[in-house]
């Protein structure tokens, strides 16, 4: 049986098990404008030999596609590094396109991008090709392998490394607010404002750590929510109460209007609290001074299979009479200058920076890290300019408790 999710003319085949690969190309292909794709994911042997690009989860014990016919260019080999030599052993590597698991949103985008753009040039150029394309290929081929295990090595230091800084990030915090608390003597007004201060920067700086090593370590572990029956307006609360010395420096107007959820809401609260504060953080650093931010919150339906998990879903609002709610909709409305059209995709992505003068990406880290934990609890986020600025929202699903360890949708 094949599942297909159709998106364009260039036909891409996907031979893997692993469900969040699948939902990672998926997303992949709908951020991918020119050209479009089609991508079939199909069971072991299903993989049709006319694909444009076909994708391969390599595992020890599944045979190679390698036939007659075979053409290197349209196959893609995802390898767990573990498993390199005896996959090197089992294909000559002149014949192997190769990416190391666990794959990244950047690797796997720019690798269909460039199968995309290879397909269109053979259909173009076909006449024009050389024999020495193929060396430089597999020059390509190698420098891309030594790149990647060069990414591996750099993730695990850095996870090894801010996971040791943490720790004194966290002792700073501590004490800090022992001294407010003015349990080691008393503090005058001036003493308890620069507390306050240092230990609202020692926060930012955890939860910058924080979101580096889940970044991390997040491609590599397989994490789901602990998910509990919880309360949007505590989280929003907190969240409020954690930016407002940085949003009350520059004299920010913040109102918030949470509609009731007539359905219990599941997610796990310490991660949507750092989505929120995320959020509300990166739209108090771009607001001017005196401006303003309106959170909204309200039941609202979200139809998943149009949106393709990457495209604003504001076509949908017309089907909210039609349908039942089945998610809890919160928007974060600021009154900051407009994202550039082009990179409101974007600034989801790790690192990313657009290098405007506005530039609303701050490194890619927190909107990152909010985009990840969205997708653990099989949520979205995304952002959109409107009339009155920026607004960047999220939808939390209905989970329907089964017992006290299993959820469903």
């Amino acid at each position: 049986m094949t599942a297909a999710v159709e998106i364009g003319a260039i036909e891409i085949s996907l031979d893997s098990s692993d469900l969040e690969l699948r939902k990672l190309l998926r997303e992949v292909l709908a951020e991918i404008r020119e050209p479009q794709c089609s991508l079939t994911v199909a069971r072991f042997g299903e993989t049709q030999s006319e694909a444009d690009l076909s994708l391969w989860d390599y595992e020890p014990d599944k045979p190679l596609p390698v036939r007659t016919g075979f053409r290197a260019s349209r196959h893609l080999f995802l390898v767990n590094p573990k498993d390199l030599a005896q996959f090197r052993a089992a294909i000559a590597p002149a014949e192997a396109n190769i990416l190391l698991k666990p794959v990244t949103r950047s690797t796997i985008k720019a690798s269909v991008s460039l199968a995309a753009s290879a397909h269109e040039e053979r259909v173009s150029v076909a006449t024009l090709l050389r024999e020495d394309r193929d060396d430089l290929l597999q020059c390509l081929i190698q420098t891309s392998l030594h790149l990647q295990d060069y990414d591996h090595e750099r993730t695990a230091f850095l996870a090894r490394a801010v996971h040791d800084f943490r720790a004194p990030l966290t002792a700073v915090n501590g004490y800090c607010g022992l001294l407010l608390g003015e349990h080691l003597g008393s503090l005058n007004e001036t003493q308890k404002e620069v507390l306050q201060r240092m230990q609202h920067s020692a926060r930012r700086l955890s939860r910058m750590a924080s979101a580096m090593f889940e970044l991390s370590v997040g491609r590599q572990v397989k994490r789901r929510p602990h998910l509990l029956q919880n309360d949007i307006r505590e989280c929003l609360d907190q969240a409020l109460h954690e930016i407002m010395t940085f949003a009350d420096e520059k004299r920010i107007a913040i109102t918030t209007d949470l509609a009731p959820c007539d359905f219990p809401l599941y997610f796990e609260a310490g991660q949507v609290e750092q989505v929120l504060i995320n959020i509300l953080d990166n739209a108090c650093k771009f607001v001017p001074k005196a401006g303003t931010i309106e959170v909204f919150g309200y039941a609202y339906f979200w139809e998943r299979r149009s949106t393709g998990l990457a495209i604003p879903p504001a076509a949908q609002r017309r089907r909210v009479d039609l349908n039942d709610p089945n998610c809890y909709r919160i928007d974060i409305q600021d009154s900051g200058a407009p994202i550039p059209s082009e990179h409101l995709y974007r600034i989801f992505e790790e690192y990313t920076s657009y290098d405007g003068s506005g530039d609303r990406s701050g490194g890619g880290l927190g909107l990152a890290i909010t985009r990840m934990i969205m997708a653990q609890h099989d949520g979205h986020v995304w952002a959109e300019n409107t009339a009155f600025g920026p607004r960047f929202s999220l939808v939390l699903p209905k989970h329907h408790r089964v017992d006290d360890n299993s959820y469903h949708n």
